[in-house]
């Protein structure tokens, strides 16, 4: 795909502060302040049946007296389809909502407030509990108090309900169009639906919403996707360690009952169809991904229309939707990406970026200058596109980011309007910074002055750093910075390449593409490529990863964005299994790794680093496959004039220049497309 990105203008644009002002204290006045509703009205044992006779569990929460009598008045309905077990859900309502409990809980996670030592991993997954994540997760009291009927459903196959668990799947689907419909037509309801997620209740609600039910208005999902492939399940052809965890978990609690309903169930005979669908699979698609692994003869090892199937059409999307991604989320491509394709006006689009990771996002909302909190921007959503009041969130953001390095701000467009395209060459000088690397290199304006191979070998490095980090959900950032801010132990297995400082605050913004010319003594090469902040005190900081097996580099040019001119900044590759290229040995090959988006800023005496591995476990696995043909392979980044090494990215400053510049390199474009 072809397209013009506006890469310059004659004045920058004016960004707005991200804490919503007045009318955002609006919103919060409406979610923390005197309720209409004084209690909730909470039934645990609904069923609803499927059109293929499957049965689905769920809990309606509604508006109640202070008798706990539910209110007759239809209402909007919100609805959280999920597969991690309705019981987990009252848990944490119990943990946080409890009378003394939940406020001991909050109480401790406000107090949280490390950004500093070695607390700060731990303070920033604590805070969530205090900031209205879980609320948007589960049972969220006050939006019901508030107005709003809430159903949580289990995904049939998990939970208490019937049936295969089918992951993510068009019959998965189909049934929360299904219980969409249900929705619309029960007394309690007005008619108006929305739905609300967190990971893969967010991708199921993109998938709803692409469905386009009637009912359906408007939904609010937190770090969702519309590429599994691309994503988590296989980057750059690698699967990733998060899957068989995560697979195992969700299988686990499938197993476990739901004791508010188990007693009722085993008298209704309920339990008993349960325990027969559990028994039919006991732990779905774990097998078949571990044949996958050992020998690439399943489909889910590689792009395939089984993933086809499962990618929500985001253009299709007609209902108002508000996105939450994190720049080191497990679905960190997906965290803009998705706001790109809606086929709507801003404003009735919406996304929100922080510098997070997959378990934290919305720890640091609710303070001076930042946005507020989770529940509270989904209550002012669903209060704009289910109950029609103006209340401004509309004209919140369209595009609130939290850029790496700098802060918090709101504006109209991602990549920033006033980047543009430079191109960063690897080179074999020294850049002086980092001497613990593998090799020391330097980015620079013009290509490498001579042919020179970079020999580089896999390690364990990865196990402590971003990538470790990224890839289990951001739950190791609680063992300290080697796993957030300082990347110097995992570069010790690098070649690393640096810039010149930047003389004057640099912002980052949009995609990146890095080419690398590689070669391998074996039949497979892996590559994988952090971009780094480096501070004037050597500290390394990751700000986008990406990686590739050599035989995955043939590219999809209709999936593909090309700057004009033709400049490559964000490359999709095919990863389907007849797609894969032969890989020669001690032959160089062209490979052009995809970097995660971002939004990123140098402050002066910055530098940018592109760090280049052989491999960063756990983040990517090889298949054995893949393993056997790479078997004492020694990989090689051969820096060559003719067949240059480079970095295309989206810039509104001069990187790579030196101090006191010279005349051809005051123009960085002109080698930029000069180049192929």
């Amino acid at each position: 795909m072809s397209v013009q990105l506006d890469y310059g203008v004659d004045e920058a644009p004016r960004y707005r502060n991200a804490d919503g002002g007045h009318q955002a204290a609006a919103w919060h006045e409406s979610v923390y302040g005197r309720k209409p509703y004084p209690r909730v009205h909470i039934t645990r044992d609904v069923t609803i049946t499927m059109t293929d006779g499957v049965q689905l569990r769920a809990t309606v929460i509604r508006p109640a007296n202070r008798l706990g009598q539910p209110t007759k008045t239809p209402f909007p309905a919100v609805l959280n389809v999920n597969p991690y077990n309705r019981a987990l859900l009252d848990g944490f309502d119990h943990l946080l909502h409890g009378p003394v409990i939940g406020r001991t809980v909050k109480a401790a996670a406000s107090k949280m407030t490390h950004e500093e030592g070695p607390l700060v991993g731990l303070a920033r997954m604590t805070r969530t509990f205090d900031r209205g994540l879980f609320d948007v997760f589960g049972v969220n009291r006050n939006l019901v108090q508030s107005g709003y009927v809430q159903i949580l459903v289990d995904v049939r196959g998990t939970g208490a309900s019937h049936g295969r668990w089918e992951i993510l799947s068009a019959r998965e689907q189909q049934d929360s169009v299904e219980v969409i419909e249900w929705i619309a037509e029960q007394s309690w309801c007005d008619g108006a639906v929305g739905m609300a997620g967190w990971s893969y209740s967010a991708i199921n609600s993109l998938q709803a919403a692409a469905l386009r039910p009637p009912a359906l208005k408007a939904i609010f999902a937190i770090e969702g996707t519309d590429d599994l492939v691309r994503d988590i399940y296989i980057t750059g052809g690698m699967p990733s360690a998060f899957i068989p965890l995560w697979l195992a978990l969700v299988n686990g609690m499938k197993w476990l009952p739901n004791p508010a309903t188990m007693l009722a169930d085993t008298l209704r005979g309920q339990q008993y169809k349960w325990l027969r669908d559990r028994l039919a699979s006991p732990a779905t698609e774990i097998p078949s991904l571990l044949w996958g692994f050992l020998t690439a003869r399943d489909h889910r090892i590689f792009d395939h229309p089984y993933f086809d199937e499962r990618s929500p059409d985001i253009g299709n999307i007609e209902a108002a939707t508000f996105t939450v991604g994190g720049w080191h989320d497990l679905f960190g491509r997906s965290a803009s990406r998705l706001y790109q394709q809606l086929n709507m006006e801003p404003g009735r689009k919406q996304m929100l970026v922080a510098n997070g990771y997959h378990l934290d996002p919305g720890c640091d909302h609710g303070r001076p200058h930042q946005p507020p909190q989770l529940d509270v921007l989904e209550r002012a959503w669903f209060d704009r596109w289910l109950k029609g009041i103006s209340n401004g969130v509309d004209d919140y953001g369209p595009v609130t980011l939290e850029q790496q390095g700098g802060d918090w701000s709101c504006g109209t467009s991602f990549p920033r309007a006033e980047v543009r395209a430079q191109r960063l060459f690897l080179t074999e000088e020294p850049s002086g910074t980092a001497p613990h690397a593998r090799h020391d290199g330097r980015l620079h304006t013009a290509p490498a002055s001579r042919r020179r191979s970079l020999r580089i070998t896999p390690d364990l490095r990865g196990m402590a750093s971003r990538d470790a980090a990224q890839v289990f959900a951001g739950l190791p950032i609680v063992f300290g910075r080697k796993f957030t801010e300082d990347a110097s132990y995992q570069e010790q297995g690098a070649l690393s390449f640096t810039s010149a400082p930047v003389t004057a605050p640099t912002q980052i913004s949009g995609q990146m593409n890095l080419r690398l010319n590689v070669s391998t003594t074996a039949h497979e090469g892996i590559w994988a490529v952090t971009v780094n902040d480096v501070a004037p005190d050597g500290t390394s900081t990751v700000l986008s990863n990406g990686a590739l097996t050599a035989s995955n580099r043939a590219l999809d040019p209709s999936r593909s964005t090309y700057a004009d001119g033709g400049t490559l900044v964000d490359a999709v590759h095919y990863l389907s299994r007849d797609r894969r290229l032969p890989v020669p040995p001690d032959e160089p090959v062209r490979i052009d790794v995809d970097l995660v988006p971002t939004d990123a800023v140098l402050k002066t005496g910055h530098r940018l680093r592109i760090d280049v591995y052989a491999a960063s476990m756990p983040r990517y696995l090889t298949i054995v496959p893949d393993l056997i043909k790479a078997r004492g392979r020694r990989q090689q980044l051969v820096l060559d004039p003719n067949k240059p090494s480079y970095l295309t990215f989206l810039t509104d400053g001069d990187l790579g220049v030196d101090p006191v510049p010279t005349a051809s390199q005051l123009h960085p474009m002109a080698t930029l497309s000069a180049v192929d």
